[in-house]
């Protein structure tokens, strides 16, 4: 390999190793918009628009902001049906018939014993309002929109007490004249909805509607973790695309008079659905598999409210008749296995993909499946990462078998290659040119090593992706003193990991950095000795720079998912392990324990 190469690769390294720090000590910032306060949500206000159907557009005045409720507060002003199942816990608001209040029974905000449960829904009125709302919508010069039922009607409870998997609950609501509609909301045993909405004409003359339902979030979420490789906002898929909008990008969406609000519209044929997508949460209005309706991202300045609609075609309503329209709600954490269930029994299309999968889902996905898996087999997520580093290296091993045999080669001539710089002296051109001919003349590949170094890389970024994004590591312990392993070593080097009466500096420190756990410094002590099988460069500065390249990825990745880090432990074991009895094989004796060079003893067998 030429100078130039060797340089080429050198500031390839370096480049990436500054990019990994610049993004660790200097992460994307967050966009926390521009904060307003909470209004009361009425009929077309507080940024909640309901949608025009076909000929007319809405159009309502706007209110003036309201001071923020506490959660208690906002619950206590309507009547309420409370929501029970294995999984959710809640209520539902008798005013607009709203799903405002739904709280998760399995998962919790830490792993403290006292820790509350995750909330998902919040009334509105409070500083984190987000909930769904479902209604009617007439077309033009049919019916006036104070005569349907919207965001502020009192809705009365004809059936049903408390809704759970096994009873639903049917809400009534007469307009008193001459329409007469009900709102059925069952619930599965897991996270979906079904919101049926009927209406019944008793005018005497036909009335023409459009069903609807929106999901309304009060101003970007207050834990929006705002990194570069999560996407969270709206997600969509129409007809099979698949669609991220961040929230900055809603808000700078094309404004629409009408709307009064910034609005993306798209047609959907028969299949699709859209919701807001949270780190490891969601909420989604589904359509049913076949419907057309229009997939509907909406932003109001004015009150600083998302919104994400579900708009049906408008239905005629003959004197006498009854119609219905029937809409799912998700509203749950992103399992995987619930999830890939409603898009395979439901008929959902690309249900399993509001996963953030990335650029690279081709190799996330089956790494995901592969860890889902192990971790059934295993019952610990730890043991199941340290399992997907054995299978990944066996299906990289002969790939690796071939550049560990070049690299045993490289090291046999290591101490020709010394003689050559010795008797080149400051002649750099003719050291290379002795040095290429040396490789030529013993068959030597110097490039045959880069190969699996760099199909690890998207192996590595992908594994990242699915420990940082999926929610099946959160909260998920290992062995000793790892109980979280999304979250980063706890044990910390600046208190010799827990032997010393202080608490080792928390994120807002800078010293954080420095605060490196058990599991960093096995990751750096094993990719010290990893490199120390491989031939040292012959230039001074390089060798200098390989040399401490183990410490500085050490200190990089401290603060990274333990997960992450046991995996690369993991994986460099392996990999000294196999390196190691290659190089044995071919005759090979690494001086591990060498000066700083890493220069070697070669032995024939």
């Amino acid at each position: 390999m030429d100078e130039q190469n060797k340089n080429l690769i050198l500031a390839t390294v370096l480049s990436f190793v500054v990019l990994m720090v610049w993004f660790i000590l200097f992460p994307p910032p967050e966009d926390t918009g521009t904060p307003t306060a909470p209004t009361e949500v009425v009929q077309t206000q507080d940024g909640i628009t309901v949608p025009a159907a076909e000929e007319g557009e809405a159009g309502a005045p706007s209110l003036s902001p309201t001071v923020a409720q506490s959660r208690e507060q906002a619950l206590a002003k309507s009547e309420r049906v409370e929501i029970e199942t294995e999984h959710l816990t809640g209520s539902l608001s008798l005013t607009g018939g709203r799903i405002d209040d739904l709280s998760f029974t399995q998962y919790f905000e830490t792993l403290a014993p006292d820790s509350p449960m995750v909330t998902q829904f919040m009334p509105a009125g409070t500083s984190d309002a987000y909930y769904a709302l479902f209604g009617w919508t007439p077309a033009a010069g049919s019916v006036p929109f104070d005569q349907l039922p919207g965001p502020s009607t009192p809705w009365s409870v004809e059936s049903g007490e408390v809704l759970t998997a096994d009873t639903p609950v049917t809400l009534v609501w007469d307009n008193g004249n001459g329409l007469v509609f009900r709102r059925i909301i069952s619930i599965d045993e897991n996270y979906m909805f079904t919101v049926e909405q009927t209406v019944e004409n008793n005018t005497g003359s036909e009335v023409r509607l459009a069903p609807y339902g929106i999901i309304a979030r009060h101003g970007e979420p207050t834990d929006l973790k705002g990194f570069y490789i999560l996407h969270e906002g709206v997600v969509m898929s129409t007809d099979g695309e698949l669609a991220e909008i961040d929230y900055d990008d809603v808000v700078d969406l094309p404004v629409d008079a009408n709307e009064r609000a910034a609005v993306e519209k798209k047609t959907v044929v028969e299949n699709g659905w859209i919701g807001f997508t949270d780190h490891y949460w969601m909420a989604t209005l589904v359509p049913s598999p076949g419907q057309a309706f229009t997939a509907v991202t909406k932003y109001t300045q004015a009150t600083d409210t998302y919104q994400t609609d579900v708009r049906l075609p408008v239905v005629a309503v003959g004197p006498g008749e009854t119609t219905s329209s029937s809409t799912m709600l998700f509203s749950g954490p992103k399992e995987w296995e619930t999830i890939r269930d409603y898009q395979n029994d439901l008929g959902i299309e690309k249900f399993v993909d509001s996963i953030d999968w990335g650029w690279f889902f081709f190799l996330t996905k089956p790494i995901y499946m592969a860890l889902h898996y192990l971790y059934i087999l295993f019952g610990n997520m730890g043991f199941a990462i340290i399992g997907l580093t054995f299978a990944i290296k066996a299906l990289l091993f002969p790939l690796a078998y071939k550049s560990y045999v070049s690299m045993s080669r490289m090291k046999k001539l290591q101490p020709e290659m010394e003689k050559i710089k010795e008797t080149a002296g400051d002649d750099r051109m003719k050291m290379q040119q002795e040095v290429m001919a040396l490789y030529k003349r013993e068959k030597v590949n110097p490039a045959a090593g880069c190969l699996p170094i760099l199909l690890q890389i998207p192996i590595f970024f992908s594994l990242y992706k699915v420990i940082f994004v999926t929610l099946e590591l959160r909260h998920q312990p290992f062995i000793g003193w790892v109980h979280d392993l999304s979250a980063p070593d706890p044990s910390s080097i600046l208190n010799l990991f827990g032997l010393l009466p202080w608490d080792a500096p928390g994120p807002g420190s800078i010293l954080a950095i420095f605060s490196i756990g058990v599991w960093p410094v096995l990751m750096g002590v094993s990719m010290w000795l990893q490199m120390r099988l491989n031939p040292a460069p012959t230039d001074k500065t390089q060798a200098m720079i390989f040399n401490w390249m183990p410490w500085v990825f050490m200190f990089m990745l401290g603060q990274f998912a333990s997960g992450l880090v046991i995996y690369w432990v993991a994986n460099n074991c392996i990999t000294f392990t196999q390196q190691y009895l290659i190089m044995r094989s071919q005759g090979v004796k690494p001086d591990i324990l060498g000066n700083i060079r890493g220069k070697t003893q070669a032995d024939s067998k």
